[in-house]
């Protein structure tokens, strides 16, 4: 093939989005926002057990979707060419544009730095490093225990923040037991006795987070500090255990949240498929109303009252920020389709039918080959 070649492309016909994975990306966005609207109070106690509790789990949630539904990245044109649109333009302009306006209000970053993201960039960040990376952990031999050691190691050392660097390997065993998971995995979490436990353990460590949560410190988790850094100020056995803890609780409350997600089409499904805009986009809506009108620190003295008027607006907005207005008018900007970058990619010549597609569009690997013993 020469370099003027046109590119081959693996092309699959449209399917139809999974319900389930739609209702389960709308409820984890609410989670988001309702986390995201309460950082602010997390020195109140009314706010700090819903904010530790929802950090508990809300990202594992996220995280460990979004490695399922890229379980079958392979490095194709056009999952290349959906990169570049939907991760690395929307990362560069979040990125940029947040950081001027916190410079604007607080005098930071004194200078741009693009490539250490500061709030919102550094999921999208995480999923490119994830994605690409996404061949190893599918040929690993143990690819979630080589996960978890990676995870607990990295605390151990200084890791620059260049995209996110410390919390994609803090947060890396939840994506790769996403890539691993498939439909029958799912399905069999919507036993009736594996609900009622889910239901037990979401109470149960709801109750945990507002009796305790006011002696812990809520900086483990945001999954970025080195052990021994204030102010965690842990020895290095003590951050493992510690951060191993964390890798299980929130792979626990995950499945239970995952359990209880219903399978059926609802509203929530179709909001759901457009989580991605809501993402991108609260984070003006909260720096805005903070700096701005100064709103969180003007109902401060409200106590809790405020904290369950925050959370009702954020889910409010969040519902908002998924519908197809919202959509409609920012797919320009979030999602372009860059035919002025791209080469135009070679049909192909053998399409690929309906049954080789998975739920999340991605082409099925092949079946490994039978190997034919001759006849002596």
């Amino acid at each position: 093939m020469s370099a003027l070649d046109p590119l081959p492309v693996a092309t699959a016909p449209p399917k139809e989005r999974v319900a389930y994975l739609d209702n389960a990306r709308y409820w984890v966005m609410l989670l988001v926002v309702i986390g995201h609207s309460l950082t602010e109070y997390v020195v109140m106690d009314s706010a700090k057990g819903v904010y530790t509790w929802i950090y508990l789990f809300h990202m594992p949630f996220f995280i460990l979707i979004s490695g399922y539904t890229a379980r079958h990245y392979i490095g194709d044109f056009r999952q290349i060419r959906r990169i570049v649109s939907t991760l690395i333009v929307p990362y560069l302009l979040v990125e940029t544009s947040l950081q001027l306006i916190t410079r604007h209000y607080d005098g930071k970053p004194e200078t741009l730095m693009i490539l250490s993201p500061q709030w919102l960039g550094w999921f999208l960040a995480a999923l490119f490093i994830w994605r690409i990376t996404t061949p190893i952990w599918r040929a690993l031999k143990y690819p979630i225990t080589t996960s978890i050691v990676i995870s607990l190691l990295a605390g151990l050392i200084e890791i620059p923040n260049v995209l996110a660097l410390p919390k994609v390997l803090a947060l890396l065993p939840f994506w790769v037991i996403g890539l691993h998971m498939n439909r029958e995995l799912f399905m069999k979490l919507g036993d009736i006795r594996i609900r009622i436990a889910s239901v037990v353990a979401l109470v149960v460590s709801f109750v945990i987070c507002q009796l305790y949560s006011a002696d812990w410190t809520t900086q483990w988790l945001l999954w970025k500090d080195r052990y021994a850094e204030d102010p965690l100020d842990a020895t290095a056995w003590g951050g493992m255990m510690m951060r191993g803890e964390l890798l299980l609780v929130g792979a626990l409350l995950t499945f239970a949240t995952l359990s209880l997600i219903p399978r059926s089409r609802s509203f929530t499904t179709v909001l759901g498929g457009r989580t991605f805009y809501c993402y991108l986009l609260h984070g003006y809506i909260i720096i805005l109303l903070d700096r701005e009108l100064q709103i969180w620190k003007n109902l401060q003295e409200y106590g809790a009252v405020s904290v369950i008027g925050f959370m009702l607006a954020a889910v409010v907005v969040a519902n908002l920020l998924m519908t197809k207005p919202v959509a409609t008018l920012f797919r320009p900007l979030f999602e372009p389709k860059l035919t002025w970058l791209f080469r135009e990619a070679e049909p192909p010549s053998v399409r690929v039918p309906a049954s080789a597609v998975d739920d999340a569009g991605e082409i099925k690997p092949p079946p490994n080959p039978t190997t034919t013993v001759p006849a002596k």
